[in-house]
């Protein structure tokens, strides 16, 4: 029997998804004097939320792209998946000092290809196919922290663990434990714990332990529909889950972290940390919570809705991810992908944001994943039903790439 993942968009001949309401991507960022509050009317989140992203923390610049026109230009095409592409993930500490940058993609086609960026052309170029583990669709990849562990997780209800030993890909684990199809996987800052999410409606928090061990420590059984993207906050061990449920949740653990528990949910209506989602209701969502009252230990800060970006897309939102620049990208079903940037004109009680540029026909078909590097701001991959990967460069209108 075929997931709801996988069927569903029969008309035009295509295979499609079963896009539940409200698809959410978020992303978190430390971002010092932001203007805003919350929100004083309560926030419909009329679908299914599926994805999760965490804003850059790290010394975070906001940028000004005030009489400035720009330009999405690709780079290279990468192709060698014979199925949709779902999932990419940018390997940390690649693409700067030296170090030629790696990208993961995981497809349909049962396998997750390793790209690397030639230090002699710049071109990206396959290094790596990592199959016979999984036995269906790969539907998400994560690397750890240090790079030197990728997590994969598939349909076919387990995460790999393949280990890189300099360029030699191992599977050195399988997770087992969900029930079916394991939809995303998420590691937190230290390395030290694993997030898995999955149809069976639950969240798994696995413990690393050494030599190359994985122990379940905690199953998360708050939501009531298929969990469709996990994401650690980027410095603190806090979890965010989000469902075709329509919510967001926040999970915190106690004292050794074995006892987790849900300590808000987001399907309601500050400065410091903000995290985007988005959805096929067609809109993207901003939330901010106070950064220094969690950092402090004095409890846990509810997130709050502070704005929604709405009337850019017309067709189901799949995927967002915020640059450390504070660009947001979109993919969507309509082929192409959006940047946002915050408005300076905004108004006193709230952010607001502004289309810096839409690509029309990004891709041949949906785009189901956008990821912005790590390390080069202005650099962005694409993944779409197309079957390929797509690398881009921000420039200005005149062809420079701007630092």
């Amino acid at each position: 029997m075929a997931s709801s993942d996988e069927w569903g968009r029969g008309l035009h001949g295509i295979i499609l998804r079963d896009i539940p309401r409200h698809e959410s991507t978020t992303l978190f960022s430390s971002l010092p004097n932001i203007r805003g509050g919350a929100c004083e009317t309560p926030v419909n989140l009329a679908a299914s939320i599926t994805e999760l992203v965490y804003r850059y923390s790290i010394s975070t610049r906001t940028m000004d792209f005030a009489d400035e026109n720009f330009e999405l230009r690709e780079v290279q095409r990468l192709e060698g998946h014979t199925d949709r592409v779902w999932n990419l993930a940018w390997k940390p500490a690649t693409g700067v000092d030296g170090v030629p940058a790696v990208l993961a993609s995981s497809s349909g086609d049962k396998t997750v290809r390793i790209w690397e960026q030639s230090p002699f052309t710049g071109s990206f170029e396959c290094k790596a196919v990592l199959e016979d583990t999984h036995n269906r669709t790969v539907r998400s990849c994560a690397w750890s922290p240090s790079g030197k562990l990728l997590a994969t997780a598939s349909f076919d209800a387990t995460t790999a663990i393949w280990e890189d030993a300099g360029g030699e890909y191992t599977c050195v684990s399988t997770l087992e434990g969900h029930e079916n199809e394991v939809k995303s996987v998420s590691w937190n800052a230290s390395g030290s714990l694993l997030a898995t999410c999955g149809r069976d409606k639950s969240v798994w928090i696995w413990e690393v332990l050494p030599h190359n061990e994985f122990e379940c420590v905690s199953v998360l059984q708050g939501h009531t529909q298929d969990v469709k993207m996990v994401q650690w906050h980027p410095s603190m061990d806090i979890l965010f889950s989000c469902s075709y449920d329509n919510t967001i949740k926040v999970w915190a653990g106690d004292g050794d972290n074995d006892d987790w528990h849900c300590v808000q949910t987001l399907n309601e209506s500050n400065s410091g940390d903000k995290m985007v989602s988005c959805s096929d209701d067609l809109t993207v969502k901003i939330w901010g919570s106070d950064i220094m009252r969690m950092q402090s230990g004095d409890g846990t800060a509810p997130w709050t809705h502070l704005c929604t970006l709405s009337g850019y897309h017309d067709r189901t939102i799949f995927s967002v991810h915020w640059s450390r620049e504070g660009i947001i990208s979109s993919g969507a079903a309509d082929d192409a992908v959006r940047l946002f940037v915050e408005s300076k004109d905004g108004l006193v009680d709230g952010p607001t944001y502004k289309l810096l540029l839409k690509k029309e026909k990004a891709h041949d078909m949906d785009v189901n994943s956008v990821q912005w590097s790590s390390m080069e701001n202005r650099r962005l991959a694409s993944a779409s039903d197309d079957g390929t990967v797509k690398i881009w460069e921000l420039c200005s209108s005149s062809g420079q790439k701007k630092a």
